[in-house]
């Protein structure tokens, strides 16, 4: 009787061990998982248009996607790669217009510019560069918007010029997203 009494609680101990060393695994694990999930919320919110919004030097363009109902699109998995005017190339525009592209009855023109500025993919600055220097100085990029915008160098900057003849230099290279890549640029470069 002894005997038995001694196997069961032997048996009982050892439960008990495996039962706390799987219970510690499990709970390794929830908490693994926590962090991941934590991580991945991180990553998602790390989009364009919240690099954008946390950053003094764009809020204008962060008012004028909002006006023109582009957050969604900004937001999504893209690849996208933005060239952002920075708000002093906002300033540059003639009086009045920043204003007048805010109203709700200029969204389709908003649109079409703040669309004008975005680049299906991702093309960080060595891809840019690249392109430019195996297209014998000049390469043609389509934008969202559907026109096309010429990236070439002067200097070492990379100069955009517009269907309109206007040129932008970019300023600041490689601001990284989740969901694509920003390239700021001094001036607003417009459609046809």
């Amino acid at each position: 009787m002894k005997l038995a009494f001694k196997l069961t609680s032997l048996v009982l101990v050892t439960l008990l061990s495996f039962s706390c060393v799987s219970t510690k695994k499990e709970e390794a694990k929830v908490a693994e998982v926590e962090v991941e999930t934590k991580k991945e919320v991180v990553e998602q919110k790390e989009t364009i248009v919240t690099i954008a919004a946390s950053n003094d030097n764009f809020t204008t363009l962060v008012a004028a996607v909002k006006a023109a109902d582009l957050v969604g699109t900004l937001n999504s998995d893209g690849p996208f790669t933005v060239f952002a005017p920075v708000n002093g190339a906002f300033d540059k525009l003639p009086e009045g217009t920043v204003a007048t592209l805010l109203k709700p009855e200029n969204k389709e023109m908003l649109t079409s510019i703040l669309t004008y500025h975005v680049i299906a993919g991702k093309f960080v600055a060595k891809d840019v560069i690249d392109a430019i220097n195996n297209n014998n100085g000049k390469f043609m990029i389509k934008t969202v918007q559907g026109g096309m915008i010429s990236a070439s160098l002067n200097d070492g900057k990379v100069i955009l010029t517009d269907e309109k003849g206007g040129t932008s230099t970019v300023v600041m290279t490689d601001v990284d997203a989740s969901n694509g890549v920003i390239h700021a640029i001094d001036s607003v470069v417009m459609p046809k």
